[in-house]
């Protein structure tokens, strides 16, 4: 018999879902990085994997491969994708669940609208917790294309940079994602925001992502770029995120307050993968 998944997305944002509580997985990250090939594969940005969790109030445990393969530690869309996945495959018929990736651990709560809502830790500034080879401070600062780019780096469980800008739509979000995501100062890389303020509550996001480059929309970007804006651009709570693939609202009470996003998760198709191919 084949491996079944579950073809999912939130805001565009898109993923394999698998359960790894009834299946015996065995995928190197070849296989994941075949399977992500739009062409030859079933394509997408990260496949998420729900494993049976053996530590007291952890329900589930949730693992995330970026499409080259690499695992890492927070995902916001699909947190969401998989909260509706466990339900319709009745894994749990809580409303609520706790899951925990390799850094991260977060409750998921289905609404009665199907969105769904993540509660967060509250987010680490500290260089170390990204990682990022610098002393701590407000705004960082490298050179690219000899012109100065001020960010600010924090972890919400993954790494991420955000950089402000005037307009969006003429950001270099791949030239300079690429660059910021693969420098030096990541050694694990990092994820790279770019935000433009509309108002205090208001913005719009692209991100790239490492290990997947643009994508439609991060959930984990969107939280990263909000609590930014409230830290250290004078925006406040609620914040609503524009990404290319929709909304998501973010809540975050600073300094050491706990996060919440809320947000779409949609189901595509469910499939069978052939046993040659993994």
């Amino acid at each position: 018999m084949g491996l079944k998944f579950t073809k999912m997305h939130g805001l565009g944002n898109d993923f394999m879902v698998i359960d790894g509580v009834n299946q015996t997985l065995n995928l190197s990250s070849d296989i994941i990085t075949q399977l992500a090939d739009r062409h030859t594969g079933i394509g997408f940005d990260q496949c998420l994997i729900v494993e049976e969790s053996h530590k007291k109030n952890i329900d589930f445990l949730y693992r995330i491969l970026n499409a080259d393969g690499s695992e890492v530690g927070q995902c916001g869309n699909g947190a969401r994708c998989l909260a509706r996945f466990i339900h319709l495959k009745k894994l749990s018929t809580k409303k609520t669940v706790t899951v925990a990736t390799s850094t991260s651990v977060m409750d998921l709560t289905i609404n009665d609208d199907d969105s769904v809502s993540i509660c967060l830790p509250a987010p680490e500034f500290s260089p170390d917790a990204l990682p990022m080879l610098n002393t701590q401070q407000d705004f960082y600062q490298v050179a690219f294309q000899e012109q100065p780019i001020p960010f600010n780096a924090l972890s919400v469980g993954n790494p991420h940079a955000v950089i402000r800008v005037e307009n969006i739509e003429d950001s270099p979000v791949n030239e300079l994602g690429h660059f910021l995501c693969h420098h030096p100062i990541f050694p694990q890389q990092a994820n790279i925001g770019f935000m433009q303020l509309l108002n205090k509550h208001h913005m719009k996001l692209r991100v790239f992502e490492r290990g997947a480059a643009e994508t439609m929309a991060c959930g984990s970007g969107a939280i990263a770029a909000a609590v930014s804006a409230i830290a250290f651009h004078g925006a406040d709570a609620p914040m609503t995120v524009d990404l290319p693939g929709g909304k998501l609202t973010i809540h975050w009470q600073k300094p050491r307050g706990k996060i919440t996003l809320t947000g779409a998760a949609t189901f595509v198709y469910e499939g069978e993968l052939c046993e040659s191919s993994f």
